[in-house]
């Protein structure tokens, strides 16, 4: 089992749309399971939402996005939320990572916006960019 990590939907994205940089390590660090993704239905849901939209990927096809989706599925630990937390954070679309990661116990959110994230270091949680978990990766 490897580092447990929340990941949000911008990092999977860029993991998909490029076949280098900190998200694209990621998304190979969970496909050997050095990563383990906590995972939700919602979470599971916008990550396909988003990934299809038309011209976003145009490099994958639906059945590529889908085994990458099923890939992420298969290597991840599936939470349900019982519990709201909202609104905690300026994007309510961000709020179900936090409550992801509150509920699993899991201690850090993987999210090209970090920014909007600072609040939750009040409830023990780290919010990373991409490219300084790739580094805590690799030293690991």
């Amino acid at each position: 089992m490897g580092l447990r990590a929340v990941i949000g939907t911008n990092v999977l994205i860029a993991g998909m749309r490029s076949s280098s940089g900190a998200s694209h390590a990621i998304l190979l660090a969970i496909r050997r399971g050095d990563v383990t993704p906590v995972l939700s239905v919602p979470l599971l849901m916008e990550y396909e939402e988003v990934s299809k939209r038309p011209g976003l990927i145009p490099h994958l096809n639906a059945a590529q996005i889908d085994a990458i989706l099923d890939q992420i599925c298969k290597r991840g630990e599936e939470q349900r939320i019982f519990f709201q937390w909202r609104p905690q954070l300026p994007d309510p679309d961000d709020d179900m990572l936090l409550e992801l990661a509150l509920a699993s116990g899991c201690k850090t959110i993987v999210t090209a916006n970090v920014r909007d994230f600072a609040s939750v270091a009040e409830f023990g949680i780290t919010a990373l960019e991409p490219r300084e978990f790739a580094r805590i990766l690799q030293e690991s």
